[in-house]
């Protein structure tokens, strides 16, 4: 069977109106605004009301890339949410999101991958088109990290941020879109990087909540030395995969997790910072849409352009890491 060529069609973004500054953590913590720029890149988040949901976040995005792409929302077959901070445990944030846009056709559902979820989103949604059992899918990568954050915490409160990014994926001409995906996990690293609380293994509970058990645990050092090791490798790995090499990429698009983590990707790529999309000072790190907000605005901002060899890489919970090639 010969597959179908799919690339990305329209590119959407939306963040929340509230903005939290370094200024405004250091009220808040023990920091300061250069030790986190410094340390982190960040100087400020979005960070969602308190009445808004990932699937806010995640309809005002789509929105924006439906439009992009010239779609319908009756004309989507497949919806597809990479979250880690859903409405709730179900239904699915991609089932409410199908229902706000009206997208009665499509089927829907939630994938759970932390800050690589986009990547492995792609890939699913990318396979349903390829093979000719749908048209045109929906990815979105939509997270409200504040929910989960706690900010007695000065380790991880300083990074996380609220957000959305959405993109349509559809049949491209032959030779665009995508021409690799490298994705991986390493479950021995679960307890590095996880939220313990409210699941089978430790249900919601008084003492769950007492204990901080809903609030985002990271051991930072660790997952520090796996991000700047697994980033390269998995770039590396889709670029060979789709025969290319370092020298043809024209833009890396890397989770925005911390700026240390994006340079050495850099260093290992041999890519001057001009080659790389870093946004991470606005919106600090989003999770899984954290890549899908830098592509869109990378997208705004005319950084694409037809032919380019574009990169997405991104690592996160589980422990797990993607990578993609697009030939835009």
């Amino acid at each position: 069977m010969k597959l179908r060529p799919v690339g990305i069609l329209g590119t959407g973004k939306y963040v929340p109106e509230k903005v939290l500054t370094n200024a405004d953590l250091e009220k808040m913590v023990e920091t300061n605004d250069e030790w986190i720029v410094t340390r982190t890149g960040m100087k400020e988040r979005h960070i969602a009301a308190e009445h808004e949901a990932s699937s806010d976040l995640a309809y005002q995005a789509s929105l924006i890339a439906l439009k992009n792409a010239g779609i319908a929302p009756e004309d989507l077959d497949l919806i597809v949410v990479a979250t880690i901070t859903p409405d709730s445990a179900f239904p699915s944030t991609a089932c409410l999101l199908q229902e706000r846009l009206g997208a009665k056709k499509a089927a829907a559902f939630d994938l759970s991958a932390a800050c690589s979820g986009f990547i492995y989103g792609l890939a699913n949604a990318s396979n349903f088109i390829a093979t000719g059992m749908y048209k045109h899918a929906l990815v979105i990568g939509a997270e409200c990290l504040s929910k989960i954050t706690d900010y007695t915490d000065r380790n991880t409160c300083i990074l996380f941020g609220d957000g959305a990014g959405a993109v349509v994926l559809g049949e491209v001409p032959e030779g665009r879109g995508f021409q690799s995906f490298e994705l991986g996990a390493d479950g021995a690293g679960a307890e590095l990087l996880k939220l313990a609380g409210g699941g089978s293994r430790c249900p919601s509970s008084v003492d769950s909540v007492q204990s901080g058990k809903h609030f985002i645990y990271m051991a930072g050092s660790e997952v520090f030395k796996f991000a700047v090791r697994i980033m390269g490798n998995a770039a590396e790995e889709a670029l060979r995969k789709a025969g290319l090499a370092k020298g043809d990429i024209d833009l890396l698009v890397p989770h925005q997790a911390n700026i240390r983590i994006i340079q050495a990707s850099l260093n290992r790529l041999d890519l001057p910072e001009e080659k790389c999309m870093i946004n991470l000072h606005k919106y600090g790190n989003v999770s899984a849409a954290s890549i899908p907000i830098a592509l869109a605005e990378a997208d705004e901002e005319g950084r694409l352009k037809q032919g380019d060899c574009v990169v997405l890489v991104g690592f996160g919970g589980g422990l797990t890491w993607g990578a993609s090639v697009i030939r835009w």
